[in-house]
């Protein structure tokens, strides 16, 4: 890990700050799922449209990020994500309903979005050292968030479901304050991006196929994380341990391995090799599904495997074409979490018709035709393996919505 990612200035902190916060909130409602489902008499797959909901409004508001945040600064962008997110969760937890909380995970999920893509422009446009540091420490908030949110989802789901909700409340208003007192300006000068970037960037070869395989890799990513909660069986404190478990290894992975293995190896190998091993784990916990000690190995591995992956996908779309790097950012990830939008219930209805082990098997099969797919298409990526400029130049080149 290159020294220069603990030398950053205090704004780069604030939004690595806020950016655990933020991503808390994703595995914060984990544990509740099936508190949820029995306190509210929710079918399971009623309980994942929490997911659902929430994901497919931030991958239809990623493709519009770059706009707003062009026009209104990056600023502006984060902390108008953060005010929605505060205002989405706290009504959340006042719902009397299973449909009411569905719908308000739908405006969550617009904040997120907001929040989400602008935060790594920014962190990339602040940061010393260069975009390979700033997208380990994003990388790392991502996984230090995944992993915390299950744990406190589960302490607060404890006592009761409306807990969590009001936890991430909560922790997005001191995310808020934090931004507005350490961010007083933008990083970056306002870059005016088109409308229609981020839809025209998916015209690019490299770009269409990083996101269509993220978008197969997060179907394993969401089975994994969504649906293994029911035939885990176990309490919302259990939950909250195992998934703290598995966001753990995610961030040690994500900001030690991933790196090694960069340096050592071309992306355009890392990624199909790692796909190839989460297809297996994914298979390993179809076996494992009436074990709840095999499928909490399972998890675990499942989640060092992602970390790998997270990173090195976001590394590629960067490093893949001569775009703006939030507009790559943007039409990539508004394609890859409608993915995970898919997972949750799509695990449910299969899990309900079929066996318990079938979701397992169909995300396996997802990641593995991601894997296929992106090696098929390595040619395409030979920038995103060999870009590995120098650092003080990088560092002087890249800023959020300018070409590296």
């Amino acid at each position: 890990m290159n020294s220069s990612l603990l030398r950053q200035p205090k704004a780069v902190w604030a939004v690595a700050f806020a950016s655990v916060v933020a991503f808390m909130g994703i595995g914060l409602v984990d544990p509740i799922l099936p508190a949820i489902s029995e306190s509210l008499e929710a079918s399971p797959t009623e309980a994942e449209m929490l997911f659902t909901s929430y994901l497919v409004v931030t991958g239809i508001a990623m493709f519009f990020t770059s706009w707003v945040s062009g026009r209104i600064g990056a600023r502006r962008t984060l902390l108008l994500g953060l005010t929605l997110v505060v205002i989405f969760a706290a009504l959340a937890g006042a719902a009397g309903n299973v449909d009411q909380i569905i719908g308000l995970r739908a405006g969550w999920g617009l904040g997120n979005a907001l929040f989400i893509s602008t935060a790594l422009a920014t962190i990339i446009g602040a940061a010393a050292g260069g975009a390979e540091s700033a997208i380990i420490l994003y990388e790392a908030a991502l996984g230090l968030g995944i992993a915390i949110g299950p744990l406190l989802g589960g302490l607060l789901g404890s006592v009761s479901w409306r807990g969590p909700f009001f936890g991430t409340a909560a922790l997005m208003a001191v995310a808020f304050i934090t931004i507005a007192v350490l961010l007083r300006s933008d990083p970056t000068p306002r870059v005016r991006v088109p409308l229609s970037a981020p839809f025209k960037a998916l015209a690019r070869p490299q770009i269409l196929l990083l996101a269509v395989t993220a978008l197969l890799y997060n179907i394993g990513f969401f089975t994994l994380l969504a649906y293994t909660p029911f035939p885990l069986g176990f309490s919302a404190m259990g939950l909250g341990w195992t998934f703290f478990g598995w966001g753990i290894a995610l961030a040690v992975t994500s900001v030690w391995v991933a790196p090694a293995l960069t340096h050592r190896f071309p992306r355009t190998a890392v990624l199909p090799v790692v796909l190839s091993l989460l297809a297996l784990d994914l298979v390993a916990c179809a076996f494992a599904v009436t074990s709840p000690a095999a499928l909490v190995v399972g998890v675990v591995a499942g989640g060092a495997l992602l970390g790998v992956l997270n990173t090195v996908f976001t590394e590629s779309v960067m490093e893949a074409t001569d775009l703006p790097r939030s507009v790559a950012s943007s039409s990539y990830s508004g394609v890859r979490f409608l993915g995970g939008a898919a997972a949750p219930p799509l695990a449910t209805v299969l899990a309900d018709q079929f066996t318990a082990w079938t979701p397992y098997v169909v995300a396996a099969i997802s990641v593995a035709l991601g894997a296929a797919l992106v090696w098929t298409g390595r040619g395409l990526l030979a920038r995103a393996s060999t870009a590995h400029e120098d650092v003080a130049e990088e560092a002087q080149a890249i800023t959020a919505g300018e070409v590296a």
